[in-house]
């Protein structure tokens, strides 16, 4: 018997308990799963970073701990967390993702802010193809690349920035301080999914929104520290940045009384660009599981130097 731990909020564990067990025994694994085992007897935890879960010293026995999330800055510096920890790659998440960037960077080329019309006015604004109009995507990771050749597949050129050097078909890549201004310089729309790591917050700041053209969107589904935020205010009002869709923020819920709640060129979404798929996400789970017993490479491993 394989003593599996679900270490998540109660609403979590209503809506993946079922999926989870049905995946378990898919995978031909003789599971006991549930939130109350003693943790002297608990084989791997299924993880979500915002639980009661917090010390791991009395899991002596644990082999893996499996997140939920896709981001793991919140636990990956734990100290008591010392076994192996899985970060979450769920593919029904990353079509979400997916979806979410593709309709917003298509609704800022085709320009549908502006001419959609309520009132009686007849303005024709014929937008460029998706050929002449440059898009960058700052993160290479499972969601960034995947966000990066369906761009491409719709015709757009797309380049794409990350910290260690990747070659991905149709994508122009780039890495390091000088890739990144490469990146940036010409993109008429960026589209960031770096994680959030000491070394990739403010990654957009004064100085590198200055390379942008003037009038560039951005897009932030990735994580709220990687905009410097007074930068990006000052770049809006100057009108440097034309407009940024932002769905992650520094605090979340958003602040009531912070500036891009009023900014006219701001839109503010409350963290849906993707979310983790119960269904998707458990068969992930225990395919991790299956590997472990198995002695084989887990899948989507963190390394704790690099953040993620």
């Amino acid at each position: 018997m394989i003593n599996v731990q679900f270490a998540a909020r109660p609403e979590r564990w209503a809506t993946q308990e079922a999926p989870l067990r049905a995946a378990f025994a898919q995978a031909g694994l003789n599971a006991d799963l549930r939130p109350d085992h003693d943790p002297a007897d608990v084989d791997y935890v299924v993880y979500a970073p915002n639980s009661d879960l917090q010390d791991f010293t009395p899991y002596t026995r644990c082999k893996a701990v499996l997140s939920l999330w896709a981001g793991v800055e919140k636990i990956v510096g734990n100290q008591t967390l010392t076994m192996p920890l899985c970060r979450m790659v769920d593919p029904g998440l990353t079509a979400g993702m997916v979806e979410w960037v593709t309709g917003h960077v298509l609704r800022y080329h085709l320009d549908i802010d502006n001419t959609i019309h309520t009132q009686d006015r007849w303005e024709p604004k014929v937008p460029p193809l998706a050929e002449e109009r440059p898009v960058t995507v700052l993160g290479l990771g499972a969601l960034g690349q995947a966000c990066a050749q369906m761009l491409a597949t719709l015709g757009f050129p797309v380049t794409g920035w990350s910290r260690s050097e990747k070659s991905i078909d149709g994508i122009t890549c780039h890495h390091g301080e000088a890739g990144l201004r490469t990146a940036l310089t010409g993109a008429e729309i960026v589209v960031l999914l770096l994680p959030d790591t000491p070394a990739t917050e403010n990654t957009l700041n004064d100085e590198t929104l200055a390379l942008l053209p003037k009038g560039a969107r951005l897009i932030n589904p990735g994580r709220g520290p990687l905009i410097d935020d007074n930068a990006l205010l000052a770049a809006l009002n100057s009108g440097q940045v034309g407009h940024a869709t932002l769905d992650v923020f520094r605090v979340e819920p958003l602040p009531l009384d912070h500036p891009y709640w009023a900014h006219p060129n701001v839109t503010v979404t409350p963290h849906i660009a993707a979310e983790t798929r119960a269904i998707t996400a458990a068969r992930v789970i225990a395919e991790n599981i299956r590997r472990g017993e198995a002695g084989e490479p887990l899948l989507h491993l963190v390394d704790r130097s690099l953040g993620y």
